[in-house]
């Protein structure tokens, strides 16, 4: 790697994010982590980087987040938005005040940091975002609703954001993960799983360092399925 680059992680204290965090910390990155536990910052310290307690629904703590990996390192090179839980109820047992908390949770939490780092992209002329969404964004659970329908949203944003940035040389892609380990398992889960598992938070993680490197450097505006076949559409 001729420079240090410098990864952000938004909901990165534990799970998918924080293993996405040890990955780049592994592969030579710089890595700052935003998480509301606490166990974000702990994890940044523990890979020499730096971290930030705050909501990714807060844009005075993402700002925190953003502007200390430049005063620190002078960019940033990958953007990775992970989330919390939205609500979960019978579709029409959710209230006006559940659906926008599941926009607040699965789809402004990729359009706020996305607003602060796309400007420090532009100038290096480079960077990479890469939103953690769900399998289901296409093939909806009665599950999973409010994720499902805000994240169908956020591969419609993905596409508009590439066809605006694309030229600077900053490209988003999501990837959507299937049953992970960071859930709890049950046989009624993985059975529907054709590879017969749960896929492990390292797997997603590994895409997402394949997806931010120079590699796929010409993968861009995609939703890409990782989840053992659960999911089989085009």
């Amino acid at each position: 790697m001729p420079e240090t680059k410098v990864a952000l992680i938004t909901a990165g204290g534990s799970g998918m994010g924080a293993a996405a965090a040890r990955r780049f910390a592994a592969d030579g990155y710089r890595v700052a982590i935003l998480s509301s536990s606490g166990k974000g910052e702990e994890l940044a310290t523990e890979l020499g980087g730096f971290g930030v307690t705050g909501s990714n629904q807060s844009v005075e703590d993402l700002r925190r987040l953003v502007e200390g990996a430049v005063e620190r390192w002078g960019r940033v090179d990958v953007l990775v938005n992970s989330a919390g839980h939205g609500p979960r109820k019978p579709i029409l047992e959710l209230t006006d005040e559940d659906w926008h908390k599941g926009i607040d949770t699965y789809f402004l939490n990729v359009v706020r940091p996305a607003r602060l780092v796309t400007p420090v992209m532009q100038k290096q002329r480079s960077g990479v975002i890469i939103n953690i969404s769900t399998a289901w964004a296409f093939e909806p659970s009665e599950m999973f609703p409010t994720s499902a329908v805000a994240r169908s949203g956020l591969a419609a944003f993905t596409k508009i954001f590439v066809d605006t940035y694309a030229a600077d040389n900053i490209r988003m892609n999501n990837v959507l993960p299937g049953w992970i380990d960071s859930l709890p398992e049950t046989e009624a889960r993985r059975s529907t799983v054709p590879l017969r598992r749960y896929g492990t938070s390292e797997e997603i993680a590994a895409t997402i360092a394949f997806l931010a490197s120079d590699g796929a450097a010409y993968i861009t505006g995609q939703n890409i399925r990782v989840d053992g076949g659960v999911t089989r559409s085009i």
